[in-house]
């Protein structure tokens, strides 16, 4: 239990140590020697995940959790924003691989639709309209990383500790829980009854996070606009005046 604890514990100051090297603000040598530290703590990690019993299914989960948390760390400390959504996408891919393998079609399915197909089309848009003259410095460079890489990894870390442990101990699930999976994720029409659940007794929910969604993405839209308005007047004033301008 101890060894299994402090093997997670490596792996988590491994990677916390991984993603400061490879966030953008360095040269290719730190990024090379994170992405090392990196490979080192994802093999523990993985070392330390129990089986699901058939070799396929391990195989596949295995995969995609490494695709899941490859992807993460890309999302995080690419330079370019573009890739960082690319890399987000992947990562959502990976979840929702992992969801589908566990039972869950539902929610695997709502992560490629929802994030995959519209949150992250919207990211690239908000990227294409918001910076078209070039980058910020606050996307060349990354500040408190120290403090951001190792908060995550901690609360990465602790929860692995916490959840492997207690498998790795074999302590058995509550009854209440047993009685919630078997009606719950374990059923065969578990789909159909959650599909029930937030568009029959809960849709007035669904809509109204619908409309606040598409209020949200109009407004946005709306000050996007504006700005670009800003700037074309200034543009014409200055094309008007062009004697006040030399003077300066």
């Amino acid at each position: 239990m101890h060894q299994h604890a402090n093997i997670l514990t490596i792996a988590a100051f491994l990677g916390a140590v991984s993603i400061w090297l490879m966030l953008p603000r360095g040269g290719s040598q730190r990024s090379a020697v994170g992405i090392v530290l990196g490979a080192v703590a994802l093999g523990l990690w993985l070392s330390r995940l129990h089986g699901l019993g058939e070799w396929l299914a391990d195989g596949l989960f295995h995969v995609l959790a490494t695709v899941a948390i490859v992807a993460s760390v890309g999302a995080v400390t690419a330079r370019n924003p573009v890739y960082s959504a690319v890399w987000f996408g992947l990562s959502l891919l990976g979840a929702a691989g992992l969801f589908l393998l566990l039972g869950a079609q539902f929610v695997a399915a709502a992560t490629v639709l929802v994030y995959a197909g519209a949150i992250l089309v919207t990211f690239l848009f908000v990227l294409m309209f918001a910076q078209p003259e070039g980058k910020a410095p606050y996307d060349r460079t990354s500040w408190e990383a120290g403090i951001s890489a190792a908060t995550g990894v901690a609360i990465v870390g602790v929860l692995t500790v916490a959840v492997g442990g207690s498998l790795a101990a074999g302590m058995p699930f509550a009854p209440q829980t047993q009685e919630a999976l078997a009606a719950g994720v374990l059923d065969a029409n578990h789909t159909a009854r959650l599909g029930e659940e937030l568009f029959g007794f809960r849709l007035m929910a669904v809509e109204i996070a619908g409309v606040l969604l598409l209020t949200a993405l109009v407004g946005a839209a709306v000050i996007v606009n504006l700005g670009n308005s800003k700037k074309h007047n200034t543009s014409d004033q200055i094309n008007q005046y062009p004697e006040a301008n030399s003077l300066r």
